[in-house]
C-alpha cells in the first residue's frame, strides 16, 4: 500500500474527461490485469474505479477481492457488483460467466475514463441510456451523451463492450 498513489476514482473525478489516448493508455493496463486474473480463473465480479488504485506512474493496481471467485467461474449465479458496473445478465438473473462480467465492467470504466461520464446508470432494458444501446439506435445514444468528438472506433469499441447478450460481447482476446 506505500506506492499507491490513489484511487482511480478520484483521478476521474478531478480530471473528468482524459481522452483517448491515456483511456488506451490506462485501459491496456486493466485489460493486463483481467486477463491474468482469468487466465488464474479469477473473476473479480466487482471491477469499478473504486477498486482500481494507482502510483506515483500511474501504474494501475486492482483491488478489493471480496466478491471474487476462484472455483468455475463459467457458470455463476450469485448476484454481485455494483448496479452502474455490473452486466445485465447479473441482473437479470441469469446464470453468467465471470469473464463477460469483467468486461462489461470494463466497458463502464473505460467511458468513464475517456469521455468522463458514465455511460448510463444501470445495465437495464428499462434504463434511458442502455435502452438505445441495446435497441440499436447508437446515433441517437451518442447524441444523448455528447459523444459525437469521440473516434468511430472507441464508439464502436464501447457498443461491443457493453452488449447486452453476452455471446456478441467481445472478449479481451
Amino acid at each position: 500500500m506505500e506506492f499507491v498513489g490513489g484511487l482511480l476514482f478520484d483521478m476521474c473525478q478531478s480530471l473528468n474527461s482524459m481522452g483517448e489516448d491515456i483511456g488506451f493508455f490506462l485501459g491496456n493496463q486493466l485489460l493486463d490485469a483481467i486477463e491474468y486474473m482469468h487466465s488464474s480463473s479469477v473473476a473479480h465480479r466487482d471491477l469499478k474505479l473504486e477498486n482500481i488504485l494507482f502510483d506515483e506512474n500511474f501504474n494501475l493496481r486492482v483491488a478489493d477481492f471480496g466478491f471474487a471467485t476462484y472455483k468455475s467461474i463459467d457458470q455463476l449465479k450469485s448476484y454481485r457488483g455494483t448496479f452502474s458496473y455490473m452486466a445485465p445478465e447479473i441482473k437479470e438473473g441469469k446464470v453468467y460467466r465471470g469473464e463477460k462480467v469483467d468486461v462489461f465492467s470494463f466497458s463502464v470504466i473505460l467511458f468513464v475514463l475517456v469521455h468522463g461520464i458514465f455511460p448510463f446508470k444501470e445495465a437495464r432494458k428499462d434504463e434511458f441510456f442502455y435502452n438505445l444501446l441495446m435497441t440499436g439506435q447508437h446515433d441517437k445514444y451518442w447524441d444523448q451523451v455528447q459523444g459525437h468528438k469521440l473516434t468511430p472506433e472507441f464508439r464502436d469499441l464501447m457498443v461491443k463492450l457493453s452488449a447486452h447478450n453476452p455471446d456478441e460481447r467481445l472478449t479481451i482476446e
